[in-house]
């Protein structure tokens, strides 16, 4: 049926690690080949329901402690023999510590497994820079026959998890456990590999991802303010990126912004950039942490500190219009 854009965006009410808490409880129950792994974090992810998970289906969650690597490996060795594994931690311990078992166990061996990473980036909050992940995507985006998703919100967490139920190869859900803003209406459908256009423009393109999808919906109607018309884009799918969206939107705006929730080094702006850099060159800013490390602090916080505002993106809008 495809997709359908809020009238007004708001905050979710919950986080969406309650969304995959109810998601992966109906998934178990619906194919029990379906596992659910966890680094001793499952209390993080799934809350209150981890001991409702692991009464439920004892045989189908498995932690296996604070040892992330072991982790992967495990859920590698349940793919070789049918099962169908969701592997849980946090971001940079998914990206860094397991780094190497990511890459041959689960790619090279065309491993049937789904990796989440949770609290990207500046959703890590008062846990610090230690667990601020501004580089997991670039430390995965070469690793061949990976495929790396963000959702966006609940409804495109619950349609990315039914369709990774079913789907085959390696995935990696880069994915916040607090509440996001609304974007979709219930019962949006989405393609992976496909972005989505969320709001028409003519002047200039905003891609972006994550908790940015909404700071750029908000930067659209400070330009509109402006009298300049910005188009914006959901690429929930970060690789493969949809290179023939971007080409028409550069075609058709002749200006590009990007806006991440990571570092501008490896993320999506470096993705958007090699792909317009083949196919239609036109002037791109990138939003983004600035090749730093996090810290401690409030997510609005942390927003302002690392530019990652509505504001900010105004402003990149205006300036890569200039450069046309």
């Amino acid at each position: 049926m495809g997709y359908q854009v809020m009238n007004k965006i708001e905050m979710e009410p919950s986080g969406l690690s309650e969304t995959y808490f109810h998601t992966m409880m109906r998934l178990m129950g619906e194919n029990r080949d379906i596992m659910e792994l966890e680094a001793d974090l499952g209390v993080c992810i799934l809350g209150g329901g981890y001991k409702e998970m692991e009464q439920t289906y004892p045989k189908q969650l498995f932690n296996c402690g604070i040892q992330e690597a072991n982790m992967v490996g495990v859920a590698c060795g349940l793919s070789a023999v049918g099962k169908i594994p969701f592997c849980h931690t946090f971001a940079p311990f998914l990206a860094r510590r397991a780094n190497d078992q990511i890459f041959i166990s689960a790619c090279y061996a065309g491993s049937n497994i789904r990796l989440v990473g949770s609290d990207p980036g500046v959703m890590a909050a008062f846990n610090g820079g230690t667990h601020m992940p501004f580089e997991d995507v670039a430390a995965l985006r070469a690793f061949p026959e990976l495929t790396i998703v963000e959702p966006t919100d609940s409804v495109m967490l619950v349609n990315l998890m039914d369709q990774l139920a079913k789907l085959q190869g390696a995935y990696y859900i880069r994915m916040a456990r607090k509440p996001m803003a609304r974007v979709y209406q219930e019962g949006s459908d989405f393609t992976i590999g496909k972005g989505c256009v969320i709001r028409p423009g003519s002047d200039v393109t905003i891609v972006a991802t994550g908790m940015m999808v909404a700071e750029a919906m908000e930067a659209a109607e400070l330009l509109a303010a402006d009298g300049i018309s910005a188009r914006v884009v959901d690429m929930f799918t970060i690789k493969p990126i949809d290179e023939d969206l971007l080409t028409t939107c550069a075609q058709e705006t002749g200006a590009i912004v990007t806006a991440e929730n990571h570092n501008i080094i490896g993320g999506l702006g470096s993705a958007v950039c090699e792909t317009l850099g083949s196919n239609c060159p036109v002037p791109v800013e990138r939003v983004g942490v600035k090749d730093r490390f996090g810290e401690v602090g409030p997510i609005d916080y942390l927003k302002q500190v690392m530019g990652l505002t509505a504001q900010d993106i105004a402003v990149a809008a205006k300036k890569s219009i200039s450069r046309k």
